[in-house]
């Protein structure tokens, strides 16, 4: 017998009786999934290149994460529809369309990125051909996506949210310095150089992303889908007690995990790699190589092991949110909730863009770059993303009477506004 509820169980009346467990959900998820393979290169660089000093940049986005993540949950959950619906009731389709197409190109080269990392890393671990490492993993994420039913697919991502923990352990057999640690979480150091501040702009965009917004208000739609009794709040506003206290648990917790993860990454590559003069890691597959002769098999079996557990994991978000996305402006059926023969032009959407991927991680192409050029359009697309989720989560025309609060406009626009400050230094250190 599973542990998880049943769908009667999920309804409103029992939604406060759940374990807290069985709260967690698309918040989890999506929170996992920051921490992809791409993710970890640019964690690891940081540790390895600046040591402990670049921990509090995890604290600063922690809250600022929070905040945008609520909203874009918050919007799907009252309205019952995705992100690009709320947009086009806001903004001109031709805005839409631009916002949508940014979103697009940066998920497939991050797919191809991730894909490249799955390879390299398994074929670094065991041996073999790296691409068809990659084509394997590619393959296998695109076919339970299109197969597995929904509620058994959600099932598997939550469980593979546990594959990060390898990291906390890795950082646990690394020696950390906790003192040194514990200074560089809570006391700002900051250096006024191109290679910081790129650095910690890197990390600003690696934990928050427009293809997270896109996804975790994209599953509370279909959370409302699966679940007879739910509705959307706008509609059922006796349902938002519970289930906006749902929302904020899973969101908080779901943060709150990928945001430690990524600083005990950050402590593992400080505590090894940093302390034995390696500052320079441009790949995945480097940093776990560079562990293994310094905190040893176990420690460099885990780093790989965790890499390929984050890429599955990430794979359908990456995907998923750019079909989700297309597939609401060219207003066909979607969602991984209908069978492939139901939605065909979505799942053909997310296969294209996998496929595409693919292609980009078996090319040749040197993932640092590819990640660079993601990064670059994620930063500029990510403010006008933003700024369209605070303004249609505090909206009545989209929310009805359940705008967002307060409180959580002020940090949801702090969010764009730190954002839109690390996409114009990302833009200079470019430029300059």
């Amino acid at each position: 017998m599973s542990d998880l509820p049943d769908s009667k169980s999920l309804g409103e009346s029992s939604r406060g009786k759940m374990r807290w467990f069985a709260k967690l959900g698309p918040g989890l998820i999506t929170g996992a999934a920051d921490d992809d393979p791409s993710g970890i290169a640019t964690y690891s660089q940081a540790g390895a290149q600046f040591g402990y000093t670049v921990g509090w940049t995890l604290l600063l986005t922690y809250p600022l994460m929070v905040g945008i993540q609520l909203a874009s949950a918050r919007i799907g959950r009252v309205s019952g529809r995705g992100l690009t619906e709320a947009f086009t009731r806001l903004w001109p389709a031709p805005v839409v369309w631009l916002l949508i197409a940014s979103l697009l190109v940066a998920n497939v080269i991050n797919l191809g990125a991730d894909l490249n990392a799955m390879g390299d890393v398994t074929a670094l671990v065991i041996g073999g051909p790296k691409v068809a490492y990659a084509v394997f993993f590619g393959i296998l994420s695109l076919g339970l996506q299109i197969w597995l039913p929904y509620e058994r697919y959600v099932r598997v991502l939550k469980w593979l949210t546990l594959s990060l923990l390898a990291y906390v352990a890795v950082a646990f057999a690394a020696h950390v310095d906790w003192l040194e640690a514990l200074k560089g979480a809570l006391w700002p150091r900051f250096q006024w150089n191109k290679e910081f501040v790129t650095t910690v702009v890197a990390i600003l965009g690696t934990t928050i992303s427009p293809y997270l917004f896109f996804w975790q208000a994209s599953q509370e739609v279909e959370e409302i889908r699966r679940v007879p009794e739910d509705q959307a709040l706008k509609r059922a506003p006796h349902q938002a007690p519970a289930q906006l206290g749902r929302l904020k648990t899973d969101t908080w917790i779901g943060m709150g995990f990928s945001n430690a993860v990524a600083f005990f990454m950050i402590l593992a590559t400080a505590a090894t790699l940093h302390a034995h003069g390696q500052t320079q890691i441009e790949t995945t597959s480097q940093a776990a190589e560079a562990l293994k002769p310094i905190a040893g098999n176990a420690a460099f079996v885990l780093f790989g092991l965790g890499v390929v557990g984050t890429g599955m994991l990430a794979l359908p978000v990456l995907a998923g949110s750019a079909a989700y996305a297309l597939a609401s402006m060219l207003g066909v059926r979607k969602g991984l909730d209908r069978p492939a023969a139901g939605a065909p032009a979505f799942y053909g959407i997310l296969a294209a863009a996998m496929l595409l991927g693919l292609a980009i991680g078996v090319s040749g192409i040197n993932p640092m770059k590819a990640l660079v050029y993601a990064a670059v359009i994620n930063a500029v697309s990510s403010v006008p993303i933003m700024a369209g989720v605070m303004l249609a989560g505090s909206s009545p025309k989209v929310m009805g009477d359940l705008v967002i609060p307060f409180k959580w406009k002020i940090v949801g626009w702090a969010a764009t506004g730190v954002m839109g400050a690390a996409a114009m230094a990302m833009l200079a250190t470019i430029w300059l």
